[in-house]
C-alpha cells in the first residue's frame, strides 16, 4: 500500500470494492459473512439514493474504508440531519488516518448540503472509535438516552 489516501465519493461502480469491507463491518459487529447480501444492499441503497458513500483508497486505487450516511430530519431544528450508520477500515489500513480522512469529509459532506448536525453510534466496547470521535470533535450525548424496538418483519 502506498501511503497517500485518497476520499472520494462511492457510486454504483465501485460496489466490488465496497461490498469485501461492508461485508468485513457486518462481521466485526457479529453477523456471518454474506458478501452477496452485503453487495445487494449497498446497490439498493445507490439505487435509490438513500444514502452517501465515501471510500478512502491508496494511491494504487486499493479500498482501505468506507464511510456510509443516511439522510434525516430534526423536528425540532426543522432541519437536515445526517446519520454516520458505518464507518470501517481495513485493518491493515489502520493507523493512518484513514477513519479520521472519512470522518473530515462526511463532516464535509453535512455542511455542503446545509445540514445541522451528525450523528453516530458505537459499540459500548469499542474504545478505540471512542477515542477517535472524541479526538476529532464529536461529542457524547448525555442528554438523551437512545432506545430500539425490534419489529418482526
Amino acid at each position: 500500500m502506498t501511503d497517500a489516501i485518497g476520499i472520494r465519493r462511492a457510486g454504483a461502480e465501485d460496489i466490488a470494492a465496497l461490498a469485501p469491507l461492508f461485508d468485513a463491518y457486518r462481521v466485526f459487529y457479529g453477523k456471518p459473512s454474506d458478501l452477496a447480501v452485503a453487495r445487494a444492499f449497498l446497490t439498493e441503497r445507490l439505487q435509490r439514493e438513500e444514502s452517501v458513500i465515501f471510500l478512502a483508497e491508496d494511491g494504487e486505487g486499493t479500498a482501505l474504508g468506507f464511510t456510509q450516511l443516511y439522510p434525516g430530519f430534526s423536528s425540532v431544528s426543522v432541519a437536515r440531519t445526517l446519520t454516520l450508520n458505518d464507518l470501517f477500515v481495513q485493518p491493515a489500513a489502520r493507523r493512518r488516518g484513514v477513519a479520521k480522512q472519512l470522518l473530515a469529509a462526511a463532516a464535509a459532506h453535512g455542511r455542503a448540503i446545509g445540514a445541522v448536525r451528525l450523528s453516530l453510534s458505537t459499540a459500548i466496547s469499542n474504545a478505540s472509535a471512542q477515542a477517535l470521535y472524541g479526538a476529532e470533535g464529536w461529542v457524547r450525548d448525555t442528554q438523551f438516552l437512545t432506545y430500539s424496538l425490534a419489529l418482526d418483519v
